[in-house]
């Protein structure tokens, strides 16, 4: 048999008798990243359907509640100001279903995102200045796609980099000549934001990298949306090098990431197939203060697509197949820093005839999101 073959085989007898991911080892901390696909075109949609249910949601509280992370990344919930929407999906989290015992998060993290917010300025050359393309980030109103963290343990003080320019990163991607001068110089590098967020966790400070950069496709022949997830990602990089040109939201230059800390997010990008500029990921994940854990299930083994170059097992994400999309790819992550201990890890991706299988649907049927939880197990050193 081949290997790839092989592993599907493998992880699919293995994912039929576990079907709930195990709980984390005495003393380690589950740290978790989640695209939920609960945005909405309209503001205050997302709020009214919380308020209502939908199987859609319950999909998605109930693979929180399975999982059990004690910090999670939510991507793609719609913010907004009054914390409304995510006050409700707190709620829901504590509402057990299904067999699932509820799950209570009582400090939470949802600054604003630029996804939605106008430049001011005809980013895409229409003529007009108008959402979702004329945005800092693609969305059809404010707080569209944005990002929440979730914790069962306090914030201890965070770091956000929402405003800073593009174009102060050196050596940067921008497309030459592609936007006006005064554009090009109110363009944001985050598409939502990057944070750098402390948790007063049992055993001591861990922070949390957090990002969604914008996926590295819907442009032209620029690459506009590719050479800027590059610069996303490789804030990150260059973050954890401890470059100085950044400034955060609050005044504060240079980059830090004091260790111990986890790196989360849907990158939107995967190191071996798919679309985008890959040294960036790639740089990424061979920085030296990071460690990969590679996580794994026995569904995106199940769902290898012909002609990829990745392990299957590693995917994160259930993209449409070719040549209506890029298939099965790997773009989301947990990195933890490298001197926390791995004491576990998966992607919550059950394969097919799992009685949880329910909860990610069967080819185009979504039932929750096309994205999958990814979740790694760190322990602290002894301080």
């Amino acid at each position: 048999m081949a290997r790839r073959g092989l592993t599907a085989a493998l992880l699919l007898a293995a994912g039929a008798a576990l079907a709930d991911p195990p709980p984390p080892a005495p003393g380690a901390l589950r740290v978790a990243v989640f695209n939920t696909a609960l945005s909405r075109d309209v503001a205050g949609a997302l709020a009214h359907e919380l308020r209502l249910g939908s199987r859609q949601i319950d999909a998605v509280a109930e693979i929180v509640q399975r999982v059990r992370p004690d910090i999670v990344l939510l991507l793609e919930i719609d913010r907004d100001d009054a914390g409304t929407a995510l006050g409700l999906f707190v709620e829901t989290l504590r509402e057990g279903r299904r067999g699932a015992e509820g799950i209570d998060y009582p400090h939470s993290f949802a600054p604003p995102s630029n996804t939605g917010l106008l430049t001011g300025h005809d980013l895409d050359g229409d003529g007009e200045v108008r959402r979702p393309r004329d945005a800092q980030g693609f969305g059809l109103h404010e707080g569209h796609y944005a990002m929440a963290l979730l914790s069962r343990f306090p914030i201890a003080g965070a770091r956000t980099f929402q405003t800073l320019l593009w174009s102060q990163m050196p050596e940067n991607l921008i497309p030459p000549g592609h936007y006006a001068p005064e554009a090009e110089a109110a363009l944001r590098l985050s598409s939502k934001s990057h944070w750098d967020i402390g948790i007063a966790a049992p055993g001591g400070e861990l922070r949390i990298l957090a990002s969604h950069p914008t996926p590295p496709v819907f442009d032209g022949p620029e690459d506009a949306n590719g050479r800027r997830n590059a610069d996303e990602i490789g804030f990150w990089t260059r973050y954890l090098s401890g470059e100085d040109w950044m400034t955060d939201d609050q005044g504060v230059r240079g980059g830090a990431a004091t260790a111990p800390f986890a790196l989360l997010g849907d990158l939107n990008a995967d190191p071996a197939d798919g679309d985008g500029r890959r040294e960036a990921i790639a740089a990424l994940l061979a920085h030296p203060r990071l460690t990969d854990p590679q996580p794994r299930s026995a569904g995106g083994a199940a769902a290898a697509d012909p002609g990829h170059a990745g392990d299957p097992a590693l995917d994160t994400a259930a993209f449409r197949k070719p040549p209506e999309g890029p298939g099965a790819l790997r773009v989301d992550f947990v990195l933890p820093s490298a001197e926390l201990e791995i004491a576990g890890s998966g992607v919550f991706w059950p394969a097919p005839g799992d009685r949880l299988r329910r909860l990610v649907g069967e080819g185009d049927r979504i039932a929750s999101s096309d994205h999958r939880l990814v979740w790694v197990d760190v322990i602290a050193p002894r301080r």
